[in-house]
């Protein structure tokens, strides 16, 4: 089966995925806030003629501090650092539509896709956790469906504001004294349930029109919201079986709403283990799980289980009373995840705390890169993906390792491209149109 080439974003969190990476005598505890790590974790992504690069975000602190490196910079302030050093590579930060406002957020991204030359992304997310909830003066978190629904009003919104100026709407005519068409700045006057927003985005219309526009929920209320909005998915599959089933669902519902099912890209995430051999990279796996520190991941496990503190038993299974998915108001998609790994597989705490440590339930795989290359293009030629999340378990040596013996067989196979080419935006990249503005017509691949 043919599909063309798949697209590769890659998820860069400070030490690596593995939370026990930061331990190993490669890696710098420091470097979740050191400018020239992620410089150069973007250039070895760009280097392997990644599409984009990607930084998860939340508006609280992440776990505890004993556990691993938890602060994290502002992603959108980084990635205009990193759109200075880098050329073509796509740049997506996590922004939160729970907790912020679509004025500032779409001036926020309209400038780094100005900045970047036409490669921002936004991945849309709507923040579950009382800890971000108490954050804002809220008690606790909003409903799901509650959140889905701010989200997308606040998506709405920002559409409104990024068409708020025309493409031709600068004229600078010096002769005339003419610097803008004032006939062709369309102002919201939006007045909605959540939102309020009555002035045009005082920064023009920018390279792409909107950033590329991402979302990694993958309960019902979260697959409705891609299917209507979503250009690429962020998704966490354990088998291909269920992995080609989310790719079909998110489709067809994707058709369902009016949309070209080839303008939503798939990309499940994939954390790779490499060595020359298995057994080598096998004993790469054990050493980052031999570096876990078992209290740490019991009381996250409790915390996303919703269970009170010291229910667990390390070398027992999960209880079997858990609560359905349906009475968890956020991560439903995660939890339901990790329940259904613990009980396909039979796995003790333990065990399940070791197979969350690498990619907190995202295919870990260990092997070679012949055998991860196989890996990505079954599932692209089968149905289950259009590309992937490329996760390193330890950074930078993981991203290294990937570029430098995964990506030479990916081309070889012509699943990968060879450069970058002619398109420059990061729609262009993922093959999408420039949306047209909604006060004039003709979008076209840019």
């Amino acid at each position: 089966m043919t599909r063309g080439q798949l697209h590769l974003n890659a998820f860069l969190m400070n030490t690596g995925h593995h939370e026990a990476s930061w331990r190993l005598p490669e890696s710098d505890p420091y470097a979740s806030v050191d400018l020239a790590h992620y410089v150069r974790l973007a250039q070895i992504a760009e280097r392997g003629t990644f599409d984009s690069l990607f930084l998860a975000d939340g508006p609280q602190l992440w776990s505890s501090v004993g556990q691993r490196p938890a602060g994290a910079l502002e992603p959108i302030t980084l990635l205009t650092a990193l759109a200075t050093a880098t050329e073509h590579i796509g740049l997506i930060a996590t922004a939160s539509t729970s907790y912020n406002e679509p004025y500032n957020l779409a001036r926020k991204f309209a400038s780094l896709d100005h900045i970047s030359g036409g490669r921002a992304g936004w991945n849309i997310v709507t923040t579950a956790g009382a800890d971000a909830a108490r954050n804002f003066g809220l008690d606790a978190e909003p409903a799901h469906a509650e959140r889905y629904a701010r989200a997308a009003e606040f998506l709405d919104v920002a559409l409104k504001l990024w068409d708020s100026w025309e493409d031709d709407t600068v004229v600078a005519d010096k002769a005339a004294g003419v610097w803008g068409d004032d006939a062709k700045i369309h102002p919201p006057r939006h007045q909605g349930r959540y939102f309020s927003v009555e002035g045009a985005l005082n920064v023009p219309r920018s390279p792409q029109g909107y950033p590329l526009l991402v979302q990694a929920g993958s309960s019902e209320d979260g697959k409705r919201f891609a299917a209507r909005y979503a250009e690429a998915v962020f998704t966490a599959q354990q088998t291909i079986e269920d992995a080609r089933a989310f790719y079909a669902d998110l489709k067809a519902r994707t058709v369902a709403a009016g949309r070209d099912a080839g303008h939503l890209k798939v990309l499940p995430g994939i954390v790779p283990v490499l060595g020359s051999t298995e057994a080598e990279a096998r004993a790469h796996e054990r050493v980052l799980e031999d570096h876990i520190v078992p209290t740490h991941g019991v009381r996250h496990l409790e915390r996303l289980l919703r269970l009170d503190p010291g229910t667990l038993d390390l070398d027992g299974p999960l209880p079997a009373d858990l609560p359905p998915e349906s009475a968890i108001e956020g991560a439903k998609s995660r939890y339901t995840l990790v329940v259904e790994l613990a009980r396909r597989d039979r796995l003790t705490v333990r065990q399940l705390i070791g197979r969350l440590g690498g990619g907190r339930g995202h295919l870990t795989f260990a092997g070679t890169p012949e055998q991860v290359a196989d890996t990505i293009e079954l599932w692209f030629t089968s149905g289950a993906a259009d590309g992937f999340n490329i996760m390193p378990a330890v950074l930078p040596s993981g991203l290294e390792a990937f570029v430098d013996h995964v990506v030479p067989l990916l081309r070889a196979r012509g699943l990968l491209r060879t450069e970058y080419g002619a398109r420059t935006t990061l729609r262009g990249r993922y093959g999408l149109p420039r949306p047209a503005n909604q006060h004039v017509l003709s979008p076209a691949l840019v």
